[in-house]
């Protein structure tokens, strides 16, 4: 017998409290304040004023930890791609992504060889999901 299919989930409903977005993201809930105080990301609010985070929200806060920790951009570089992905309609994050991904993998080839390379480490978000 077939396993019972599920419905396809809507990335866009809000569905994880703070708490656990914050351990889908291994950030503190306060980390998620900050970004919401910054205007980087906008969860959901229950009529008692619950954040609630969408499968879309914890893409769009793996892509800003991503962008702080291993790319050293700062909170306004940060809203500036975002702002800057969505006027100018290109994907600039992706392009960020490939090129930590080429840098990385020369850098990985050059350790192996015994040639030191030079670049970025090349880790994504931790789901390897497209920028939100």
């Amino acid at each position: 017998m077939a396993a019972a299919r599920r419905p396809d989930r809507d990335p866009t409903r809000p569905v994880y409290v703070i708490s656990v977005a914050a351990t889908l993201v291994s950030a503190h809930p306060r980390t998620l304040r900050i970004y919401e105080d910054e205007g980087l990301v906008c969860p959901a609010r229950t009529p008692t004023n619950i954040r609630l985070y969408s499968e879309e929200d914890i893409r769009r806060i793996l892509w800003i930890r991503h962008l702080t920790r291993d790319r050293g951009v700062n909170l306004a570089g940060v809203r500036t791609l975002f702002e800057l992905e969505e006027r100018l309609g290109k994907r600039i994050l992706e392009h960020l992504y490939d090129e930590g991904t080429r840098d990385g993998a020369a850098e990985a080839a050059g350790r192996s060889t015994g040639r030191s390379g030079t670049g970025s480490t090349g880790t994504g978000p931790d789901n390897g999901s497209e920028p939100a």
